[in-house]
């Protein structure tokens, strides 16, 4: 166990607390749901920072490659979830979102004895774009512009079609 292990444990706690606080505040005009954003973008910023860490300090584990994008998906797949029982996100794009990523973790799962699967850069940039339109259907900005609500869905396609498409990249991947 290091830091930057830590830190990816600690994302993965934040998880419930955040997804708590969005449940508190169900609205999605409401002022309230700031502290929901806060810690949602918070608990994002640690996959950073504890990969730039582990690669800095030569800390790199297998537990940290496993941990790192677990941690994303309680993260990502529990706002998915939460925003879809609140009827912010339709339920078949968290059902597609979720399938990839159960299906990836479980591919990693079955092959750990034989090597760790780390991120790939399609992964991560979906990661990052899942938690661009995250962020966004939980503020309350469309409240205040409507504009935003086009913005937001089009990141959340976005994020939906590099979901799928990084899915196919690792399944291609593990075909070879």
């Amino acid at each position: 166990m290091n830091l930057p292990n830590t830190i990816t444990l600690a994302r993965i706690a934040l998880a419930p607390v955040f997804i708590w606080v969005l449940l508190l505040f169900p609205s999605s005009s409401a002022h309230e749901r700031w502290i929901a954003v806060a810690l949602f973008v918070i608990a994002s910023a640690t996959d950073g920072v504890d990969g730039a860490l582990a690669r800095k300090w030569n800390q790199v584990t297998d537990l940290g490659k496993l941990l790192d994008p677990i941690a994303d998906k309680v993260l990502i797949g529990g706002a998915l979830v939460a925003l879809s029982a609140l009827g912010q996100i339709d339920w078949w794009i968290t059902v597609v979102i979720l399938v990839r990523e159960i299906g990836i973790t479980i591919y990693r799962l079955v092959v750990i004895r034989d090597r760790v699967i780390a991120a790939s850069g399609s992964g991560k940039l979906k990661t990052i774009m899942q938690s661009i339109a995250v962020g966004f259907y939980l503020s309350p900005l469309a409240g205040y512009w409507q504009p935003i609500s086009v913005l937001q869905l089009g990141i959340l396609y976005f994020a939906l079609i590099l979901t799928l498409v990084s899915g196919a990249q690792y399944l291609l991947a593990a075909r070879r």
